[in-house]
Protein backbone atom coordinates (compact mmCIF):
# COMPACT_ATOMS: atom_id res chain seq x y z
CA UNK A 1 0.00 0.00 0.00
CA UNK A 2 1.19 3.30 -0.77
CA UNK A 3 1.94 6.51 1.31
CA UNK A 4 -0.92 8.15 -0.66
CA UNK A 5 -3.54 5.36 -0.12
CA UNK A 6 -2.21 4.96 3.35
CA UNK A 7 -2.75 8.54 4.67
CA UNK A 8 -6.09 8.56 2.35
CA UNK A 9 -7.52 5.96 4.49
CA UNK A 10 -6.32 7.49 8.12
CA UNK A 11 -8.05 10.68 7.19
CA UNK A 12 -11.73 8.75 6.37
CA UNK A 13 -11.29 6.83 9.82
CA UNK A 14 -11.42 10.42 11.70
CA UNK A 15 -13.30 12.02 9.21
CA UNK A 16 -15.99 11.84 11.57
CA UNK A 17 -14.28 13.28 14.57
CA UNK A 18 -13.58 17.39 15.28
CA UNK A 19 -9.74 18.09 14.90
CA UNK A 20 -10.07 21.71 14.57
CA UNK A 21 -8.14 23.77 17.45
CA UNK A 22 -11.53 25.85 17.74
CA UNK A 23 -13.42 23.10 18.80
CA UNK A 24 -12.78 20.67 22.25
CA UNK A 25 -14.92 18.12 23.90
CA UNK A 26 -16.89 19.04 27.07
CA UNK A 27 -17.84 16.84 29.46
CA UNK A 28 -21.70 17.05 29.86
CA UNK A 29 -23.22 12.97 30.79
CA UNK A 30 -22.18 12.14 27.52
CA UNK A 31 -18.76 13.55 25.87
CA UNK A 32 -19.78 15.94 23.17
CA UNK A 33 -18.33 18.37 20.80
CA UNK A 34 -18.80 22.29 21.44
CA UNK A 35 -17.59 25.20 19.30
CA UNK A 36 -15.10 27.47 21.34
CA UNK A 37 -16.56 30.80 21.60
CA UNK A 38 -14.81 34.28 22.27
CA UNK A 39 -11.17 32.84 21.00
CA UNK A 40 -8.79 35.83 20.48
CA UNK A 41 -5.71 35.69 18.15
CA UNK A 42 -3.22 38.58 18.60
CA UNK A 43 -1.54 39.00 15.40
CA UNK A 44 -2.97 36.16 13.53
CA UNK A 45 -1.11 37.14 9.70
CA UNK A 46 2.72 37.63 11.69
CA UNK A 47 5.30 35.12 10.46
CA UNK A 48 7.91 33.43 12.82
CA UNK A 49 9.78 36.74 14.75
CA UNK A 50 12.97 37.72 13.30
CA UNK A 51 13.19 41.17 14.60
CA UNK A 52 13.32 43.14 17.94
CA UNK A 53 10.33 44.91 19.38
CA UNK A 54 10.34 47.74 22.03
CA UNK A 55 14.03 46.24 22.74
CA UNK A 56 14.76 49.76 24.75
CA UNK A 57 11.66 49.23 26.68
CA UNK A 58 13.25 48.82 30.50
CA UNK A 59 10.88 46.51 32.55
CA UNK A 60 11.32 45.72 36.13
CA UNK A 61 9.99 42.29 36.63
CA UNK A 62 9.94 41.03 40.22
CA UNK A 63 8.22 37.90 41.79
CA UNK A 64 7.28 38.45 45.25
CA UNK A 65 7.36 34.90 45.56
CA UNK A 66 10.61 33.28 45.11
CA UNK A 67 10.40 29.58 44.21
CA UNK A 68 13.19 26.84 44.52
CA UNK A 69 13.10 23.86 42.27
CA UNK A 70 11.63 20.91 43.61
CA UNK A 71 9.88 17.65 42.75
CA UNK A 72 6.93 19.33 44.20
CA UNK A 73 6.32 22.25 41.59
CA UNK A 74 2.31 20.97 40.44
CA UNK A 75 2.51 24.03 38.23
CA UNK A 76 5.37 23.62 36.49
CA UNK A 77 5.89 27.30 36.94
CA UNK A 78 9.54 28.01 38.81
CA UNK A 79 8.94 31.67 38.69
CA UNK A 80 11.91 33.69 40.24
CA UNK A 81 14.13 31.66 42.11
CA UNK A 82 16.94 33.35 44.65
CA UNK A 83 20.30 33.07 42.37
CA UNK A 84 21.74 36.27 41.82
CA UNK A 85 25.15 36.42 40.10
CA UNK A 86 27.36 36.13 37.06
CA UNK A 87 28.84 31.99 37.79
CA UNK A 88 32.09 30.68 38.01
CA UNK A 89 32.70 27.18 36.81
CA UNK A 90 33.87 25.43 40.30
CA UNK A 91 33.51 21.28 39.61
CA UNK A 92 31.99 18.27 38.05
CA UNK A 93 29.98 15.14 38.76
CA UNK A 94 31.28 12.45 36.05
CA UNK A 95 29.72 9.51 34.90
CA UNK A 96 29.44 7.43 31.71
CA UNK A 97 28.87 8.68 28.35
CA UNK A 98 24.47 9.22 27.97
CA UNK A 99 24.07 7.72 24.34
CA UNK A 100 22.30 9.95 22.02
CA UNK A 101 21.98 12.60 24.94
CA UNK A 102 20.87 15.30 22.47
CA UNK A 103 17.51 13.70 21.54
CA UNK A 104 16.40 13.48 25.11
CA UNK A 105 15.85 16.28 27.63
CA UNK A 106 17.08 14.26 31.44
CA UNK A 107 17.05 16.39 33.91
CA UNK A 108 18.44 16.35 37.45
CA UNK A 109 17.11 15.30 40.64
CA UNK A 110 17.57 17.72 43.59
CA UNK A 111 17.41 15.89 47.39
CA UNK A 112 18.35 17.86 50.44
CA UNK A 113 22.10 18.30 49.37
CA UNK A 114 22.33 15.65 47.08
CA UNK A 115 22.12 15.11 43.64
CA UNK A 116 21.13 12.32 41.74
CA UNK A 117 20.90 11.45 38.08
CA UNK A 118 21.97 8.46 35.97
CA UNK A 119 24.24 7.11 33.46
CA UNK A 120 24.66 5.27 30.24
CA UNK A 121 23.78 1.96 31.05
CA UNK A 122 20.47 2.52 33.47
CA UNK A 123 22.80 2.61 37.06
CA UNK A 124 21.42 5.52 39.15
CA UNK A 125 23.81 7.69 40.96
CA UNK A 126 23.53 9.54 44.15
CA UNK A 127 25.88 11.84 45.46
CA UNK A 128 26.94 14.50 48.29
CA UNK A 129 27.34 18.27 48.29
CA UNK A 130 30.96 17.36 48.46
CA UNK A 131 30.42 15.01 44.84
CA UNK A 132 30.93 12.07 46.82
CA UNK A 133 29.37 8.67 45.35
CA UNK A 134 26.95 7.89 48.22
CA UNK A 135 25.28 4.66 46.03
CA UNK A 136 25.10 3.64 42.55
CA UNK A 137 21.81 1.40 41.69
CA UNK A 138 21.15 -0.54 38.58
CA UNK A 139 18.61 -2.84 38.14
CA UNK A 140 18.66 -3.81 34.35
CA UNK A 141 18.96 -6.95 32.81
CA UNK A 142 22.40 -7.47 30.60
CA UNK A 143 20.19 -7.01 27.34
CA UNK A 144 18.24 -4.18 29.17
CA UNK A 145 21.49 -2.31 30.11
CA UNK A 146 22.24 -2.96 25.45
CA UNK A 147 19.23 -0.85 25.23
CA UNK A 148 20.82 2.39 26.80
CA UNK A 149 17.81 3.09 29.20
CA UNK A 150 16.79 7.13 29.45
CA UNK A 151 15.35 7.75 32.60
CA UNK A 152 13.04 10.07 34.32
CA UNK A 153 12.93 10.93 37.77
CA UNK A 154 10.66 12.53 40.73
CA UNK A 155 10.69 11.87 44.27
CA UNK A 156 9.13 12.45 47.64
CA UNK A 157 10.09 12.48 50.74
CA UNK A 158 10.96 8.86 51.77
CA UNK A 159 11.19 7.58 47.93
CA UNK A 160 12.34 7.90 44.39
CA UNK A 161 10.22 6.88 41.22
CA UNK A 162 11.58 6.08 38.01
CA UNK A 163 9.93 5.55 34.58
CA UNK A 164 11.91 4.71 31.43
CA UNK A 165 12.14 4.72 27.70
CA UNK A 166 11.96 1.14 27.91
CA UNK A 167 8.22 0.71 29.47
CA UNK A 168 9.79 -0.19 32.97
CA UNK A 169 8.80 2.21 36.01
CA UNK A 170 9.96 1.15 39.60
CA UNK A 171 10.79 2.78 43.20
CA UNK A 172 13.55 2.92 45.37
CA UNK A 173 14.40 3.84 49.17
CA UNK A 174 15.64 7.44 48.35
CA UNK A 175 18.14 7.23 50.96
CA UNK A 176 19.71 3.42 50.33
CA UNK A 177 18.75 3.13 46.92
CA UNK A 178 17.36 -0.32 47.78
CA UNK A 179 14.39 -1.19 45.44
CA UNK A 180 11.02 -1.88 46.43
CA UNK A 181 9.16 -2.62 43.77
CA UNK A 182 9.32 -2.77 39.49
CA UNK A 183 6.74 -3.10 37.16
CA UNK A 184 6.63 -3.60 33.03
CA UNK A 185 3.87 -0.98 31.36
CA UNK A 186 2.84 -1.70 27.68
CA UNK A 187 4.59 0.98 25.84
CA UNK A 188 7.72 2.89 27.02
CA UNK A 189 7.22 6.36 28.96
CA UNK A 190 8.14 9.72 27.64
CA UNK A 191 6.96 11.99 29.93
CA UNK A 192 7.80 13.71 33.49
CA UNK A 193 6.11 12.42 36.23
CA UNK A 194 3.94 13.55 39.07
CA UNK A 195 3.50 12.42 42.63
CA UNK A 196 0.55 13.12 44.58
CA UNK A 197 0.01 11.90 47.43
CA UNK A 198 0.07 8.31 47.48
CA UNK A 199 -0.51 8.15 43.53
CA UNK A 200 1.86 8.68 40.83
CA UNK A 201 1.41 10.26 37.29
CA UNK A 202 3.12 9.46 33.89
CA UNK A 203 2.27 9.79 30.17
CA UNK A 204 3.27 6.70 27.51
CA UNK A 205 4.14 7.00 23.81
CA UNK A 206 0.38 5.68 23.02
CA UNK A 207 -0.26 9.21 24.54
CA UNK A 208 -1.84 7.45 27.29
CA UNK A 209 -1.77 9.02 31.15
CA UNK A 210 -1.40 6.30 33.51
CA UNK A 211 -2.41 6.60 37.50
CA UNK A 212 -0.01 4.20 39.49
CA UNK A 213 -0.62 3.50 43.48
CA UNK A 214 2.80 4.59 45.35
CA UNK A 215 2.17 1.31 47.71
CA UNK A 216 2.85 -1.67 44.87
CA UNK A 217 3.00 0.27 41.21
CA UNK A 218 -0.28 -0.99 40.27
CA UNK A 219 -2.06 0.96 37.69
CA UNK A 220 -5.07 2.70 38.96
CA UNK A 221 -6.90 3.90 35.87
CA UNK A 222 -5.71 5.46 32.36
CA UNK A 223 -6.57 7.66 29.94
CA UNK A 224 -6.23 7.05 26.37
CA UNK A 225 -5.89 10.19 24.13
CA UNK A 226 -5.44 10.21 20.25
CA UNK A 227 -2.17 8.35 19.17
CA UNK A 228 0.58 9.57 16.80
CA UNK A 229 1.50 8.02 13.58
CA UNK A 230 4.95 9.54 14.48
CA UNK A 231 7.40 9.12 17.84
CA UNK A 232 8.35 12.36 19.12
CA UNK A 233 11.68 12.43 21.62
CA UNK A 234 9.99 15.33 23.36
CA UNK A 235 9.05 14.73 26.85
CA UNK A 236 5.10 15.50 27.67
CA UNK A 237 4.46 17.17 30.68
CA UNK A 238 1.86 17.49 33.30
CA UNK A 239 0.24 19.61 35.77
CA UNK A 240 -1.75 19.36 38.94
CA UNK A 241 -4.37 22.29 39.86
CA UNK A 242 -7.23 21.49 42.65
CA UNK A 243 -6.79 17.73 42.16
CA UNK A 244 -7.19 17.97 38.39
CA UNK A 245 -4.56 16.50 36.26
CA UNK A 246 -3.55 18.79 33.11
CA UNK A 247 -1.46 17.02 30.49
CA UNK A 248 -0.75 17.84 26.65
CA UNK A 249 0.40 15.04 24.20
CA UNK A 250 2.52 14.34 21.33
CA UNK A 251 -0.11 15.83 18.72
CA UNK A 252 -1.04 18.98 20.83
CA UNK A 253 -4.02 17.68 22.60
CA UNK A 254 -4.88 18.75 25.91
CA UNK A 255 -6.92 17.32 28.32
CA UNK A 256 -8.37 17.72 32.07
CA UNK A 257 -8.62 14.65 33.98
CA UNK A 258 -10.36 13.91 37.80
CA UNK A 259 -6.92 13.02 39.45
CA UNK A 260 -9.14 10.42 41.90
CA UNK A 261 -11.50 8.63 39.49
CA UNK A 262 -9.07 9.01 36.41
CA UNK A 263 -12.62 10.55 34.72
CA UNK A 264 -12.12 12.77 31.81
CA UNK A 265 -13.39 16.21 31.85
CA UNK A 266 -12.96 17.95 28.80
CA UNK A 267 -10.20 17.87 25.79
CA UNK A 268 -9.34 20.28 23.65
CA UNK A 269 -7.34 20.40 20.33
CA UNK A 270 -4.75 22.81 19.16
CA UNK A 271 -3.83 21.53 15.75
CA UNK A 272 -6.56 21.73 12.95
CA UNK A 273 -5.41 18.71 11.12
CA UNK A 274 -3.17 15.27 12.19
CA UNK A 275 -2.98 14.07 8.87
CA UNK A 276 -0.06 16.95 7.99
CA UNK A 277 3.20 17.42 8.37
CA UNK A 278 2.67 18.94 11.66
CA UNK A 279 1.58 15.69 13.69
CA UNK A 280 4.92 14.41 12.56
CA UNK A 281 7.36 17.00 13.76
CA UNK A 282 5.23 18.98 16.67
CA UNK A 283 6.87 19.63 19.87
CA UNK A 284 5.46 21.27 22.38
CA UNK A 285 6.55 23.08 25.42
CA UNK A 286 6.20 22.26 28.72
CA UNK A 287 3.07 23.15 30.01
CA UNK A 288 2.76 25.92 33.22
CA UNK A 289 -0.42 27.41 34.93
CA UNK A 290 -1.20 30.23 37.37
CA UNK A 291 -3.91 27.84 38.92
CA UNK A 292 -6.10 30.09 36.11
CA UNK A 293 -4.83 29.34 32.87
CA UNK A 294 -2.79 26.76 31.49
CA UNK A 295 0.45 28.86 28.71
CA UNK A 296 2.41 26.53 26.77
CA UNK A 297 3.72 27.26 22.80
CA UNK A 298 5.05 24.48 20.32
CA UNK A 299 7.96 24.63 17.35
CA UNK A 300 4.69 25.74 14.95
CA UNK A 301 4.62 29.56 16.42
CA UNK A 302 1.92 29.00 18.48
CA UNK A 303 1.25 30.04 21.96
CA UNK A 304 -1.93 29.16 23.38
CA UNK A 305 -3.41 30.70 26.20
CA UNK A 306 -6.15 27.89 27.67
CA UNK A 307 -9.21 28.76 30.27
CA UNK A 308 -8.51 25.58 33.06
CA UNK A 309 -12.03 25.77 34.10
CA UNK A 310 -13.17 25.68 30.71
CA UNK A 311 -11.01 24.46 28.06
CA UNK A 312 -11.30 27.24 25.93
CA UNK A 313 -9.20 29.23 24.22
CA UNK A 314 -8.36 32.59 25.88
CA UNK A 315 -6.15 33.64 23.11
CA UNK A 316 -3.38 32.77 20.49
CA UNK A 317 0.13 34.65 19.72
CA UNK A 318 3.13 33.74 17.47
CA UNK A 319 6.00 32.61 19.24
CA UNK A 320 7.80 29.69 18.17
CA UNK A 321 9.51 28.17 21.15
CA UNK A 322 9.63 24.15 22.64
CA UNK A 323 10.88 25.71 25.55
CA UNK A 324 9.09 25.78 29.27
CA UNK A 325 8.26 29.57 29.54
CA UNK A 326 8.31 31.29 33.03
CA UNK A 327 5.28 32.96 34.40
CA UNK A 328 6.35 36.06 36.92
CA UNK A 329 3.70 38.14 38.31
CA UNK A 330 1.27 39.61 35.15
CA UNK A 331 4.24 38.45 32.34
CA UNK A 332 5.36 35.32 30.53
CA UNK A 333 9.04 35.18 29.65
CA UNK A 334 9.74 32.89 26.77
CA UNK A 335 12.62 32.18 24.68
CA UNK A 336 12.41 31.38 20.92
CA UNK A 337 13.90 29.02 19.13
CA UNK A 338 15.40 31.77 17.07
CA UNK A 339 17.17 33.13 19.97
CA UNK A 340 14.87 35.82 20.85
CA UNK A 341 13.51 36.54 24.62
CA UNK A 342 10.19 37.59 24.47
CA UNK A 343 7.83 39.18 27.34
CA UNK A 344 3.98 39.20 26.94
CA UNK A 345 1.66 40.05 29.06
CA UNK A 346 -0.15 37.30 30.34
CA UNK A 347 -3.68 38.31 30.37
CA UNK A 348 -4.03 39.91 26.76
CA UNK A 349 -1.61 38.07 24.97
CA UNK A 350 -0.12 40.92 24.09
CA UNK A 351 4.10 40.93 22.99
CA UNK A 352 5.37 44.15 25.34
CA UNK A 353 9.20 43.51 24.34
CA UNK A 354 11.41 41.52 22.28
CA UNK A 355 15.25 41.46 22.22
CA UNK A 356 17.57 39.30 19.69
CA UNK A 357 19.84 37.68 22.39
CA UNK A 358 21.40 35.63 19.65
CA UNK A 359 22.83 38.58 17.77
CA UNK A 360 26.72 38.26 18.60
CA UNK A 361 26.70 34.99 17.14
CA UNK A 362 27.83 35.34 13.64
CA UNK A 363 25.14 34.60 11.05
CA UNK A 364 26.68 31.64 9.40
CA UNK A 365 26.70 30.07 12.75
CA UNK A 366 23.28 31.22 14.57
CA UNK A 367 21.19 29.13 12.81
CA UNK A 368 22.85 26.12 13.79
CA UNK A 369 22.79 26.74 17.74
CA UNK A 370 19.45 26.40 19.48
CA UNK A 371 18.17 27.02 23.04
CA UNK A 372 17.59 24.42 24.93
CA UNK A 373 16.50 25.78 28.41
CA UNK A 374 16.32 29.13 30.85
CA UNK A 375 15.70 29.59 34.30
CA UNK A 376 14.85 33.23 35.83
CA UNK A 377 17.12 34.59 38.78
CA UNK A 378 16.06 37.61 40.72
CA UNK A 379 17.89 39.81 38.08
CA UNK A 380 19.04 37.79 35.59
CA UNK A 381 18.09 34.89 32.91
CA UNK A 382 20.27 32.05 32.19
CA UNK A 383 20.05 30.79 29.30
CA UNK A 384 22.04 27.52 27.77
CA UNK A 385 22.03 26.53 24.36
CA UNK A 386 22.91 23.44 22.03
CA UNK A 387 26.84 24.73 21.10
CA UNK A 388 27.64 24.63 25.34
CA UNK A 389 27.29 28.33 26.39
CA UNK A 390 25.30 29.67 29.22
CA UNK A 391 24.22 33.16 28.91
CA UNK A 392 23.39 35.62 31.45
CA UNK A 393 20.56 38.34 30.28
CA UNK A 394 19.85 40.96 32.31
CA UNK A 395 16.21 41.16 32.67
CA UNK A 396 15.61 44.91 33.13
CA UNK A 397 17.70 45.66 29.80
CA UNK A 398 17.40 42.31 28.02
CA UNK A 399 20.46 42.92 27.35
CA UNK A 400 23.63 40.31 26.95
CA UNK A 401 25.79 40.29 30.49
CA UNK A 402 28.12 37.36 29.46
CA UNK A 403 28.22 34.65 27.32
CA UNK A 404 30.32 31.76 29.54
CA UNK A 405 32.02 28.56 27.30
CA UNK A 406 30.50 25.21 28.92
CA UNK A 407 31.62 23.12 26.17
CA UNK A 408 31.11 23.18 22.40
CA UNK A 409 28.43 20.53 22.55
CA UNK A 410 24.63 20.41 23.70
CA UNK A 411 23.85 21.35 27.58
CA UNK A 412 21.05 20.73 29.13
CA UNK A 413 19.04 23.92 30.88
CA UNK A 414 19.99 25.33 33.73
CA UNK A 415 19.05 24.12 37.47
CA UNK A 416 19.30 26.08 40.91
CA UNK A 417 19.67 24.56 44.38
CA UNK A 418 21.53 25.72 47.49
CA UNK A 419 22.70 28.98 45.66
CA UNK A 420 24.64 26.60 43.15
CA UNK A 421 23.54 26.66 39.44
CA UNK A 422 24.19 22.66 37.51
CA UNK A 423 24.43 22.14 33.95
CA UNK A 424 24.40 19.00 32.35
CA UNK A 425 26.03 17.51 29.56
CA UNK A 426 26.10 13.59 28.07
CA UNK A 427 29.42 12.74 30.36
CA UNK A 428 28.90 15.12 33.74
CA UNK A 429 27.46 17.75 35.58
CA UNK A 430 28.62 21.05 35.59
CA UNK A 431 28.62 22.85 39.03
CA UNK A 432 28.88 26.88 39.32
CA UNK A 433 28.50 29.65 41.78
Amino acid sequence: MNKTIYLFLIFIIFSSCSFNKNSKFWKSGNLEIEETKNYKEIFPNEEVLKKEFNSNLKLKIKSKNLIQTTSENYLNNYGSINFDRIPKKVSNYKFSKIKNFDQYQPEILFYKNNVIFFENKGSILKFDDKKKLLWKKNYYSKSEKKSNPILQFTNNKNHLVVADNLSKYYMLDIRSGDLIWSKKNIAPFNSQIKIYQDKFFAIDILNTLRCFSMKDGVELWNIKTENSLARSQKKNSLIIVDEIIYFVNSIGDVSAVELNSGELLWQLPTQSNLINDTSFTLQNSDIISDKNSIFFSNNKNQFFSIDIKTGSFNWENKINSNLRSTLIDKYILSISIEGFLIITEKNSGNIIRVNDIFKSFKIKKRTKIKPTGFIVGTNNIYLSTSNGRLLVIDIYSGKIITVLKIDNEKITKPFIQNNNLFLMKKNSITQLN
